[in-house]
């Protein structure tokens, strides 16, 4: 019986160390999208507004609804935003995170000032949350793919020229399926000539062809989703020789549809073709997930042993853009946390990850 077969046909939790102490990067977030929903009701009632329930959509114009939603929130006064970026670094911290890295665009917020002055604040923000937590905190540049590649490549000028100080990545999000990923090879050769890491959302609603076109026209080496590539067992060992690494999100993946089920998702397959995964939760707000969920997830549903999981933990600390420092100490925690005795019975009350 296979790794995949076992978890489905139990169905049970599998035994083993919990997740929440694995340290961990999460790399596949977008800033907006991981926002409380308490955060969201809070800050739509002081502007007289009811938010909408943010698991209550059925189609893409209510999910477009709640993001903005979330953007009316964290754009009404910047002590809104603030609080939202020390609230998602929290929350990964009681996950287990030891850096994050999340999606954004500071230009969606040029009333509050200027871009850099945008920046700055999410970028403080994150740094003052992380001190007190204990987390790392960095951003991806978001370029839209319904934006045209003029757009893009200044924004990819803007990425460099904060590269190395809070920036880090230059990201492509939006439809794949109306937009490829040619076009905006330009801004991204500027990224990637500047040392940012390219890591474009493909492969979730379009299939190997848009895996295959960021890694070719957009150098991309961290890719956010790709499960889509498992479909074509040559592009997967490609993939894996180029040491190509996805960022794969379990449960917006089901939400979405991109899987039927759980006990389908292809992360076993992409695994054991060699091809290094992260974990992470895309849009928290919407889907209802934590970082530590998609990793009991992957373990639960699809079998995945705790061996396979601290490999996930690892690839998602050094494929991310964490200081080298963190990263020797992440790595340490990773190999203790695997050390440890996975009974809980067994298990001394002082025995815990200090990452």
């Amino acid at each position: 019986m296979t790794i995949r077969e076992r978890g489905a046909a139990t169905g049970a939790s599998v035994p083993g160390r919990d997740p929440r102490t694995l340290p961990k990067a999460e790399l596949h977030l977008h800033l907006l999208a991981a926002m409380r929903p308490a955060t969201l009701a809070e800050l739509a009632a002081e502007d007289g507004r009811t938010a909408p329930d943010p698991r209550a959509f059925t189609t893409f114009t209510e999910f477009q609804r709640i993001f903005q939603a979330a953007y009316d929130a964290t754009s009404a006064r910047p002590g809104n935003l603030r609080r939202v970026v020390a609230e998602l670094v929290e929350d990964v911290a009681a996950d287990g995170g030891v850096w994050v890295q999340p999606h954004f665009d500071p230009h969606s917020y040029q009333h509050f000032g200027p871009a850099e002055h945008v920046l700055e604040l999410v970028l403080e923000a994150g740094r003052q949350a992380g001190e007190r937590c204990g987390v790392g905190f960095g951003l991806t540049i978001a370029v839209s793919r319904h934006g045209s590649p003029e757009e893009a490549v200044r924004l990819a000028r803007f990425a460099v020229r904060h590269a190395g100080r809070g920036i880090h990545a230059l990201g492509l999000t939006g439809d794949e399926g109306a937009c490829p990923a040619e076009p905006f090879a330009e801004a991204f050769a500027v990224a990637r000539e500047a040392g940012l890491t390219s890591a474009p959302h493909a492969g979730e609603l379009r299939g190997p062809d848009s895996v295959r076109a960021v890694v070719e026209h957009l150098g991309a080496t961290r890719i956010a989703h790709g499960i889509r590539a498992a479909e074509d067992p040559a592009l997967l060992e490609s993939l894996a020789e180029q040491g190509v690494s996805m960022d794969v999100c379990l449960t917006s993946n089901r939400v979405l549809g991109v899987v039927p089920d759980l006990t389908r998702h292809p992360l076993p397959d992409l695994l054991a073709a060699g091809v290094r995964c992260s974990l992470g939760t895309d849009d928290p707000l919407m889907f209802g997930s934590s970082l530590a969920d998609e990793y009991l997830i992957a373990r639960d549903t699809l079998g995945l042993t705790d061996q396979q999981l601290a490999e996930i933990a690892r690839t998602s600390v050094e494929t991310g853009d964490a200081p080298a420092d963190l990263i020797a100490v992440a790595v340490a925690g990773i190999d203790d946390w695997l050390r440890r005795d996975p009974d809980p019975a067994r298990r001394s009350p002082t025995d815990r990850i200090v990452a």
